[in-house]
């Protein structure tokens, strides 16, 4: 991998993880997408329509049609928000708690097993060089947006 571009590394390891779960949740008749939004929602309290997009770092069309998708199986519900009588909080069915609890599992698997095999320094610098990639983005430390191409 030593000729590698970062980028092609990231996005190569994303795919394999992606179709991992893909091929996991088939076997549950779901996707990742919708295991990703079961652990993304506040499984007592519920969470704010609005703030799920942003958690999760998904399109407000993107996260739209997943939920559209998780209510009419039944996983999820939607109710008014108290504190807020113009919003919306997306709650688990006791359906959609039973699966979330399956996602998570199938994440702390996957996690267990990678730490099986990567020492906990390896694991310190790969957190540690994710968020120097994350801070470079969201700091616009890259590309600067005033740039002309």
């Amino acid at each position: 991998m030593k000729d590698k571009t970062i980028d092609y590394v990231l996005r190569t390891t994303w795919l394999a993880v992606n179709k991992m779960y893909n091929d996991e949740a088939a076997k549950f008749e779901t996707t990742m997408a919708t295991g990703f939004t079961l652990l993304s929602i506040d499984p007592e309290k519920g969470t704010p329509s609005t703030s799920l997009g942003p958690k999760m770092g998904m399109e407000a069309t993107s996260l739209s049609r997943i939920l559209k998708t998780m209510e009419t199986r039944g996983l999820i519900e939607r109710k008014p928000n108290p504190d807020d009588g113009r919003g919306v909080l997306i709650h688990l069915t006791p359906f959609g708690k039973e699966k979330r609890e399956l996602s998570k599992d199938r994440v702390l698997t996957f996690n267990e097993a990678v730490k099986k095999h990567v020492s906990p320094e390896k694991m310190a610098n790969f957190y540690e060089v994710a968020e120097t990639i994350n801070d470079l983005i969201s700091n616009k430390k890259i590309f600067n947006q005033n740039e002309r191409s």
